[in-house]
C-alpha cells in the first residue's frame, strides 16, 4: 500500500513540504495529482471542484506543473525548444522560435531564474536545467508547482539559488509543494508540513510550532541522533596512493592538474570542493572509468593506473557513485541482478558462464534485509525504487564486497535522516574496520561529521587541507573559491 487513505490541504501562496522516508508514498501521491497515477479510491479537489485527473495534460490544464526529481529534458534541443515542446508558437505552419526565445526571456526574468533560451541543455549545469523544468511549468500557466527531492541533486549555491526561487513564486501567489526529507530545508522554506510514514499521514503542522528533531522522530518513528559517533582516527599503511595525476576534461581543458594525495587505512579522508573542479574525473581516474594522461594510481602498492574497471574493482575497490543511475545500476534489471553486477562471474554466483540464480538471490534477500531496501521484492525492476532505496541497494552491494578502498561520492544524496544516521554509521565502522574510504560530499554538515581530514580540490588540484575537528567554514569557503591565502584563520594546515 503505497497510499494509505490520505488527506492534504495546500492553501494559495503557500509553500507545503511534504515530508516522509525514502518510499515512504510521497512521490507517489504526487505522482496521483499530476495524472501520471490513478488512485483506486479518494477524491480530488482544486478551487472548490472536484476533479478526475486522468493524465498530465489534464493535471496541466488544471494549472498543476511538476518538476520531477529525475529531470524530463530533450539532452540535444535547446532550453526554448524544451519549455515550449508540446505548446510551440506557431507562425503560419511553422514555429516561431523568435517569439518562443522572447517569451522564455520574459518569464525567465521575472522570475529570476535567468536562464538563456538558445544554450543546449546537454552544456548547461545540472541546476540550470531544474530552472529549465521548473520554466516548463511557469510556460504552461501552473498555480500548483510541484518540487520532487528538488535539492537532491544541486551543491550548496545552487539550493541557495533554488530556495529564494521558490520564495519568489510563492510571493507571485503559486501554491508550491515541495517533496523532501531535508529537514533545514523544511524548517528555512516552508510554512506548513504534512509528514507521512508507510502511506499514512502522521500529522501536519505549521512549521513555526516544531524543530527538526520532532519532525525526525514524526518521520522515522524513533529517536533519531544528528551526532555521528567516532573515535579518534588511528590511520595504518597507506591504502590509496595517488601521485601527480593529470587527465584532460569534455572541453580539452585540464580536469586534473597534478592531484596527489594518499588515504591510509582505518580514515576517512574527505574531499570539499565546489561542483566541477575535477572530483568527478578523479573519481573515473581511481575506478578506472576514465584513462589518465600522466601520473599514477596505486592501490596497496600495486599500480593500477589506467587498468579495467573489473581488475580494479576486483582488487578491492567498493565504488559508492555519484549518479546511482548512469554507474551504479541497470534500471531495467532486478534488483537481484543489481546486487551481482560487479560479482557475476565469481564462482560463488555461477560458473561457466552461467548465473546461480539461487546464489544471487539469497545474497539480494540478505542484502535487502541488512539495509533496509523498501521493495515489493527482490525481482523488482531496479527503476521501479525510490532514489533512496536505490542508492541503499548499491551500499549494501559495495560494502559486501568488503573492500579495502571505498570511494564515496554523495552517499546520503536523495537520503532521509534516518538512512542517513544508517548510511554515516556504515561507513565509520568500515574506517573503525581498518578501511581507507575516499569521501567527495558537497554536504559540508556530512564531510564535517565524517572525515578524519578534509582536502579542498580547486581546478584539478587539491590546494590545502582543513581541520575536521575544529569547523571554520570561512577558512573552507576560501579555499573551495580558489583563495589559498587563509593566514590569521585558525585550523588551516597549510597548502
Amino acid at each position: 500500500m503505497a497510499n494509505d487513505s490520505i488527506d492534504l490541504e495546500l492553501k494559495k501562496g503557500e509553500i507545503h513540504a511534504l515530508l516522509g522516508e525514502n518510499g515512504a508514498g510521497k512521490s507517489t501521491l504526487m505522482n496521483i495529482l499530476f495524472g501520471l497515477y490513478q488512485p483506486d479510491e479518494g477524491e480530488i479537489w482544486i478551487n472548490g471542484e472536484r476533479t478526475v485527473i486522468d493524465g498530465a495534460s489534464k493535471a496541466i490544464e488544471l494549472g498543476i506543473g511538476m518538476v520531477h526529481q529525475h529531470f524530463k529534458l530533450v539532452q540535444p534541443f535547446t532550453v526554448a525548444e524544451n519549455i515550449v515542446l508540446g505548446d510551440e508558437p506557431k507562425k503560419g505552419l511553422k514555429i516561431d522560435y523568435k517569439l518562443a526565445n522572447q517569451r522564455v526571456r520574459e518569464i525567465s526574468g521575472r522570475y529570476g531564474l535567468k536562464v538563456d533560451p538558445q544554450v543546449r541543455i546537454q552544456n548547461i549545469t545540472v541546476g540550470m536545467q531544474q530552472r529549465v523544468e521548473i520554466l516548463k511549468t511557469l510556460y504552461r500557466g501552473a498555480e500548483i508547482v510541484i518540487f520532487d527531492e528538488p535539492t537532491a541533486v544541486l551543491t550548496v549555491q545552487e539550493i541557495e539559488e533554488l530556495i529564494q526561487i521558490i520564495r519568489n513564486l510563492a510571493a507571485e501567489g503559486k501554491s508550491i509543494i515541495i517533496i523532501t526529507h531535508k529537514l533545514k530545508e523544511v524548517m528555512a522554506l516552508a510554512n506548513t508540513v504534512t509528514v507521512i510514514r508507510r502511506g499514512k499521514v502522521v500529522r501536519t503542522l505549521p512549521t513555526s510550532g516544531t524543530n527538526e528533531r520532532q519532525l525526525a522522530e514524526l518521520m522515522v518513528g524513533r529517536d533519531v541522533s544528528f551526532e555521528v559517533e567516532k573515535s579518534q582516527a588511528k590511520p595504518g599503511e597507506v591504502v590509496l596512493d595517488i601521485r601527480n595525476l593529470r587527465m584532460k576534461g569534455d572541453q580539452g581543458k585540464p580536469a586534473l592538474d597534478g592531484t596527489t594525495l594518499q588515504v591510509r587505512a582505518g580514515e576517512i579522508f574527505g574531499i570539499a570542493g565546489v561542483d566541477g573542479n575535477g572530483q568527478s574525473e578523479l573519481i573515473y581516474a581511481i575506478t578506472g572509468m576514465r584513462k589518465v594522461q600522466e601520473g599514477n594510481v596505486f592501490l596497496n602498492g600495486s599500480d593500477l593506473t589506467n587498468k579495467s574497471p573489473r581488475d580494479i574493482s576486483t582488487a578491492g575497490v567498493g565504488h559508492i557513485p555519484e549518479d546511482r543511475h548512469k554507474h551504479g545500476l541497470v534500471l531495467d534489471f532486478s534488483v537481484s541482478e543489481n546486487m551481482i553486477l560487479n560479482t557475476y562471474f565469481q564462482p560463488e554466483y555461477g560458473r561457466y558462464g552461467f548465473v546461480d540464480f539461487k546464489a544471487m538471490d539469497k545474497l539480494a534477500a540478505d542484502l535487502v534485509g541488512e539495509y533496509d531496501v523498501r521493495l515489493s521484492g527482490i525481482h523488482t525492476d531496479a527503476r521501479a525504487l525510490s532514489g533512496g532505496n536505490q542508492q541503499k541497494a548499491i551500499i549494501g552491494r559495495e560494502l559486501h564486497k568488503d573492500p579495502d578502498l571505498i570511494i564515496a561520492v554523495q552517499p546520503t544524496r536523495g537520503l532521509d535522516i534516518g538512512a542517513i544516521e544508517f548510511v554515516h554509521n556504515r561507513l565509520v565502522e568500515a574506517r573503525n574496520g581498518g578501511k581507507a574510504i575516499l569521501l567527495v560530499s558537497f554536504e559540508l554538515d556530512e564531510l564535517y561529521a565524517l572525515s578524519d581530514r578534509i582536502a579542498v580540490m580547486y581546478e584539478g588540484k587539491l590546494v590545502g587541507e582543513v581541520d575536521a575537528d575544529n569547523r571554520n567554514d570561512e577558512e573552507l569557503g576560501l579555499l573551495m573559491s580558489g583563495n589559498t591565502d587563509t593566514a590569521g584563520i585558525p585550523g588551516q594546515r597549510g597548502s
